[in-house]
C-alpha cells in the first residue's frame, strides 16, 4: 500500500484522495478535541490518550514497518519538541477557556501560517480564488470565536489568557503541519513516519499527566479515564494519519485549510455532546467556513 500511495502523489487521484482524507481528519480532530476537553482534566485526558496511542504504535514501529533511515532521527527529535509545545499550549488554553471559544481560535490561526509555510518550504502557491476561500473560511472561524466570546458565560475571568494561549496553539499547529509534512516526505515509507511518530509522541505527556494525577487530592477513577484514552487514541491515529497522508499526496496548504472545517464539526459536537447552544448566527458562520473550504478546493 505504501508504494501505491507514493505512486499516486501529485496525480488527480492523489488530489481527490487527499481531499477526502483532509475532511475525515477534520471530523475526527473535532471529536478528539471534545474528548480532551470533556469531563476529565484536559492534562489527564491528553496524557492517557498519548499513552494509549504510544502503546498501539509500539509493535507496529518496532516489528512491522521498515525502520527509519538515519537522517530521520534528528527530524523526529525536532518534531517531538514542536508537539510538546503544541500540547502544553493547548492544555493550558483548554483549562482556562470554553471549548467553543478557544477551539476556533486555535484552528483559525493554524491554516493561515501553514499556507505561508507551505509557500516558503514547499514552493506551493495558492491562486487568487483559493486565497478568497482562505479569507472566507478564516472570517467564519474568527467570527464564530468572537460570537462565542460575546455570548459565553463560563470561565470569563480566565478567557483573555485562554485566547492568547489559543493563538499560540494555532502557531504550533502551523509549525507541526509544515514540519511533519516535511518529515513524512523525507522517508521512503510514509507508514514508517506515522508509526514512529505515534510511538515517540506517546512518551512525554503521559509522564507529566501521571505526576499531575498523583498530586490530585481527589483523582478520578482510572478505568473510565483509560477507556477515554483508548477511544481518543484510535481517533487520533486515524485523524493525524489522514492529514499526514493528505500532505504527502497533495498540497500541504490546501490540506491544512480543509482540515479546519473541523471548527464546524466542533460546534456541532459542543451542541450535541457538551450541551452548548447553537443558534442561527453560529449556523451562518459555520456555513461561511464550509463555503471557504469549497472555494479553496474548487480553486485548486
Amino acid at each position: 500500500m505504501s508504494a501505491w500511495l507514493v505512486s499516486i502523489a501529485g496525480t488527480p487521484l492523489g488530489a481527490t484522495l487527499a481531499t477526502g482524507l483532509a475532511l475525515l481528519a477534520a471530523l475526527l480532530h473535532a471529536i478528539f478535541g471534545a474528548l480532551q476537553k470533556g469531563r476529565h482534566d484536559p492534562l489527564l485526558s491528553r496524557g492517557i490518550i498519548d499513552a494509549s496511542y504510544g502503546l498501539l504504535a509500539a509493535p507496529v514501529a518496532l516489528f512491522v514497518v521498515p525502520w527509519p533511515e538515519p537522517h530521520m532521527w534528528p527530524i523526529f527529535g525536532l518534531m517531538m519538541l514542536i508537539h510538546i509545545g503544541y500540547k502544553a499550549a493547548q492544555v493550558s488554553s483548554y483549562k482556562r477557556g470554553a471549548y467553543t471559544v478557544v477551539y476556533p481560535v486555535m484552528r483559525g490561526t493554524g491554516p493561515l501560517f501553514a499556507v505561508v509555510g507551505a509557500t516558503i518550504f514547499f514552493g506551493e502557491h495558492f491562486s487568487l480564488q483559493q486565497w478568497i476561500g482562505v479569507v472566507t473560511l478564516l472570517s467564519g472561524i474568527y467570527g464564530l470565536a468572537l460570537y462565542n466570546l460575546r455570548t459565553i458565560t463560563v470561565a470569563r475571568e480566565t478567557l483573555v489568557p485562554a485566547l492568547w494561549l489559543a493563538v499560540l496553539t494555532g502557531l504550533f499547529v502551523a509549525a507541526y503541519t509544515t514540519y511533519d509534512a516535511y518529515g513524512i516526505r523525507a522517508t521512503a515509507d510514509p507508514f514508517t513516519f506515522l508509526a514512529w511518530f505515534f510511538f515517540l509522541d506517546g512518551i512525554t505527556m503521559p509522564v507529566v499527566a501521571y505526576y499531575a494525577f498523583r498530586r490530585m487530592p481527589a483523582p478520578p477513577a482510572f478505568w473510565p479515564l483509560a477507556l477515554r484514552g483508548m477511544i481518543g487514541a484510535v481517533v487520533a491515529v486515524v485523524s493525524f494519519g489522514s492529514i499526514m497522508l493528505a500532505t504527502r499526496l497533495d498540497q500541504v496548504g490546501q490540506a491544512a485549510v480543509l482540515r479546519e472545517t473541523s471548527t464546524v464539526f466542533s460546534a456541532l459536537i459542543g451542541w450535541l455532546m457538551l450541551g452548548e447552544r447553537v443558534g442561527p448566527r453560529r449556523l451562518a458562520l459555520m456555513g461561511l467556513i464550509a463555503a471557504g473550504a469549497v472555494i479553496v478546493e474548487m480553486g485548486g
